[in-house]
């Protein structure tokens, strides 16, 4: 079974990460009416600013497990699709944020 992982930035500036079997719109969806209690339930609205399709629901789960532990730097960097960055992040030292 498929998979997204997808980052949003919430209203507050921060981002969170997820993941979703189904339709990625529906789950948008979802974070914006509060349809569920959780971290974007005070934080609307919410703008997707990255996602990724996985054939596999593991490779989702672990991609998202990975993204997590990024740093705020790596995060932006991934979303504005700038790689090098991504890299340079990597290298330094991180203050987990979100």
């Amino acid at each position: 079974m498929s998979a997204f992982v997808y980052m949003l930035r919430c209203a507050d500036g921060s981002y969170y990460i997820g993941s979703t079997r189904g339709a990625l719109e529906a789950r948008l969806a979802e974070h914006q009416s509060r349809a569920f209690p959780g971290y974007t339930f005070q934080r609307r609205p919410v703008t997707l600013i990255w996602s990724e399709h996985f054939p596999r629901i593991e490779d989702a789960v672990a991609a998202e497990r990975q993204l997590k532990g990024w740093s705020r730097a790596k995060k932006e960097a991934l979303a504005r699709g700038d790689w090098m960055s991504v890299r340079e992040a990597a290298r330094r030292p991180s203050v987990r944020g979100g």
